[in-house]
């Protein structure tokens, strides 16, 4: 069907092209103004520009529209014809030229699906059933470079509909005609052009253009070569729309994420930046209700409610309103939004959030005047939680605002950096030292870094000192009691061990967590990740596995069960709840001893040779831990 109706759909798209044209050749502008009159009357909240201004804006809007449905159609002409080819190559292969048969003899063959060639990756789980051979290699090789599927976002079109995921309430709100301008900054490294095309796009059609003043492209130094000649020829094109609205600013080395959001930050000239990753889409809505925002408050930081564009099939995925937050590795996470927002019974209220995930909104002065973004942070990680401890402890709040929504890509992997963890743990050190006052040992913990002589170098971060001293910043203790309570600290002086636990019949493997399904702890290969960290407390709790850093979660505990010689993991409050025995006595390089059962956690080698924790009478075996704490400093390290 598709196929006998194209040649009619591109005759009509081309004539509705020329008609275009031929308006906007013979008309004069006074007869054009009538035409487009009738619809500056549909649309809502509109300021009082000019009417020429506004008619002009709308011409070019035309002519970008007729412009892109040109290239949507010879897409479609080009993929017919690929569609085509593969239907050939298919049919050659399942029916090749007809032997000589009797002519009593019939002969079917049902076609063959493709072979699938990459049945593990997860590209393939839920897109690319029929895809010929050779356009699964490009799309896995694709998927590899980019960490989401770039062959399907080559094929979308650039100007395609999202669903409305705002609540219907949102709709009802109404906003000033007058609003502060708008400057939106994408930030990119090796992004797909397809991808950012389509960010451009939705930002110039779903945001009213009296209010976007430019949009700011920062290329954090790619080496995509369709990111130079080709993004350029792009911008060229949008401008000759829109002139001077897009700008791209290139770094001449590889700056970071904090950095390359920086340089956009300084380029912008409007009274809002929006600092968004490429990989988004804007939804229909999602600028009036941050402007009208950050109009009533100048020092509110904002995010929109994001939802997901899943990273294979490139459909979107709504997301429920939630704030966001971190661990104490400082990673960010989801949080229930806070019973006081409920209570409001207005669903299209702002909501207070311990933390941003990176994508903000922000007066362009005062985001200036408690200083940015932290250029000290490198590559990823960190720069989010670093600027949310600055804004709500030198004077400033963060909000989400449930009736802005934007659609961002979710990537599979990061293929930018394979191990981002050296990062990671330097930058969560940059903001403790920095921000957490007393509490900046739980990051280290988190981290399983040694207290003292951690042997990474965080910066300098006098600048910052200076910078507390200058807003007269409030402490970490009151950003925990007052902003995020359910953040939950360990007192330092409660720990008296930590990091990975090795028994002496054979230290190159070590206690670990086990699957996350089970309860039963393991021995394993020694390894630097969370499910082989121990905490053990001055009360006799030995925790396994990373800590948990909500105050109604709980960690996991070590106990002895009493009936059978496994160990168990339990949940902490409902083990001793249940009198699970989970008080141990321990000295470093002593044995592990349960205090109820006097029975030793100790190790048994099974007939496979792999070794097994078991509880059982104390022979002569003994554990050491890799951390040892004594008046607050490290006393032995293994």
């Amino acid at each position: 069907m598709l196929r006998r109706n194209l040649p009619q759909v591109l005759c009509l798209g081309l004539m509705l092209v020329l008609a275009v044209n031929l308006l906007l050749l013979f008309h004069t502008k006074e007869t054009v103004q009538k035409l487009i009159q009738r619809g500056l009357h549909e649309e809502p909240h509109r300021p009082p520009p000019e009417r020429d201004e506004i008619v002009m804006d709308r011409l070019a809007h035309l002519e970008v529209v007729m412009q892109q449905l040109k290239e949507d159609m010879k897409l479609a002409v080009k993929q017919q014809a690929n569609v085509q080819d593969t239907l050939k190559r298919v049919k050659d292969e399942v029916h090749p030229a007809p032997k000589t048969v009797p002519h009593n003899v019939v002969k079917t063959k049902k076609p063959q699906a493709p072979k699938k060639l990459f049945p593990d990756s997860a590209l393939f789980q839920r897109w690319g059933e029929d895809l010929p051979e050779a356009e699964q290699r490009k799309a896995q090789d694709l998927f590899h470079r980019f960490g989401y599927n770039v062959y399907l976002s080559n094929q979308l079109p650039l100007d395609r509909s999202l669903p409305d995921t705002r609540d219907s309430r949102c709709l009802q709100k109404t906003y000033p005609s007058q609003l502060p301008s708008l400057s939106v900054i994408l930030i990119f490294m090796d992004e797909a052009l397809s991808v950012i095309q389509r960010a451009i796009t939705s930002i110039i059609n779903r945001t009213p253009l009296w209010l976007l003043k430019e949009i700011i492209l920062v290329d954090d130094f790619s080496s995509n070569g369709e990111l130079k000649i080709p993004l350029n020829e792009k911008i060229e094109f949008y401008n000759q729309m829109y002139p001077g609205l897009l700008k791209i600013i290139r770094h001449a080395e590889r700056k970071g994420l904090a950095h390359a959001r920086n340089t956009g930050w300084k380029a912008a000239s409007a009274d809002v930046v929006v600092i968004l990753d490429a990989h988004v889409e804007v939804n229909v809505g999602w600028a009036e209700p941050i402007l009208a925002r950050i109009q009533e408050d100048r020092t509110v930081i904002i995010s929109p409610v994001f939802d997901n564009v899943r990273f294979d099939t490139f459909q979107l995925l709504k997301y429920e309103v939630a704030v966001d937050g971190f661990n104490w590795q400082l990673w960010c996470r989801y949080d229930f939004v806070p019973q006081t927002w409920i209570d409001l019974g207005d669903v299209t209220a702002p909501v207070r959030s311990p933390s941003i995930m990176g994508i903000l909104a922000a007066n362009r002065l005062f985001l200036g005047e408690i200083g940015a973004l932290d250029d000290g942070m490198l590559v990823y990680g960190g720069e989010n939680v670093e600027l949310s401890l600055r804004v709500w402890q030198c004077g400033g709040k963060i909000e989400i605002l449930p009736c802005s929504r934007v659609a961002h890509v979710e990537r599979h992997h990061k293929p930018y950096a394979l191990d981002l963890s050296p990062f990671l743990k330097r930058n969560a050190l940059r903001v403790a030292e920095t921000w957490m006052d007393e509490y900046k040992h739980m990051v280290y913990l988190a981290w399983n870094l040694p207290l003292q002589n951690s042997g990474i170098d965080y910066g300098d971060i006098s600048s910052k000192r200076m910078l507390q001293e200058k807003l007269k910043c409030k402490s970490f203790d009151w950003y925990l009691k007052n902003v995020y309570p359910v953040l939950k600290p360990i007192p330092i002086h409660d720990i008296v061990g930590y990091g990975r636990m090795k028994n002496s019949l054979d230290k190159g493997i070590c206690l670990d967590r086990g699957p996350v399904t089970n309860n039963i702890p393991i021995m394993y290969a020694c390894h630097e990740l969370g499910s082989q960290y121990v905490y053990y407390r001055l009360t006799g709790e030995f925790y396994v596995g990373s800590l948990v850093a909500e105050v109604h979660s709980d960690d996991l505990c070590l106990t002895d069960p009493g009936h059978r010689e496994e160990p168990t993991l339990e949940q902490c409050s409902k083990a001793a709840q249940n009198k699970l025995h989970i008080y141990w006595d321990f000295k470093q390089g002593g044995a592990m001893v349960n205090r109820d059962t006097h029975r030793c956690l100790e190790i048994r080698r099974e007939p496979s040779g792999t070794y097994v924790p078991v509880l059982q009478t104390c022979t002569a075996q003994v554990w050491e831990i890799q951390y040892t704490l004594g008046n607050l400093s490290q006393t032995n390290v293994l």
